[in-house]
């Protein structure tokens, strides 16, 4: 039992993971298979492992085999709908930033990852600590959220709020210029 103990706290320390909040071991490197992949997946994430071998010329076996090591290595996080957050209901979006305590960006991550809208946030350099990017019904929503449940969190020294007049998700393959 101890030695099963140790082995998994060897574990955490070798290679903490993204449960942790830290980047796993290192990544394989990825061939132009492997991209190809990725950019079916982002543009379709519902494309069928059949549609995906043929487009990048490999077995299904082969195509089934690359998508669960690129799961497995980190590589894709998951499968998500793109949404359009308007028409789903949250008229108001906005980039916040925040300044916080030095050393407390895991215990403030926790806490906005558990605010209604949160759908971005990231430990950034230069003038702020963090970015954070959320999505409520409207303005009034928005001024509850960063009056009242932001500026409680201890932590929060200060905070600026950016509006969004307007976003665009960029595809895929408009975002590889390599492409």
């Amino acid at each position: 039992m101890a030695d099963e103990q140790m082995a998994e706290d060897w574990e955490q320390v070798v290679a903490p993971g993204p449960a942790a909040g830290l980047p796993g071991p290192p990544a394989r490197p990825l061939d132009a298979i492997d991209r190809d992949i990725l950019r079916i997946l982002q543009t379709d994430g519902r494309a069928s492992i059949r549609s995906v071998a043929e487009r990048v010329h490999v077995s299904r076996a082969n195509a089934y085999a690359r998508i669960n090591r690129l799961i497995d290595d980190g590589v894709i996080r998951g499968f998500s709908a793109r949404v359009n957050h308007e028409r789903a209901g949250h008229g108001a979006s906005a980039y916040i930033t925040l300044k916080i305590v030095q050393n407390s960006w895991r215990t403030v991550r926790e806490q906005l990852q558990a605010l209604p809208g949160a759908a971005h946030i990231a430990l950034v350099s230069g003038d702020f600590d963090v970015l954070l990017l959320v999505h409520t019904p409207d303005n009034r929503t928005l001024r509850e959220l960063v009056l009242t449940k932001l500026q409680s969190i201890p932590e929060v020294l200060s905070t600026r709020t950016l509006l969004v007049f307007e976003e665009t998700d960029l595809d895929p393959d408009h975002r590889d210029p390599g492409r």
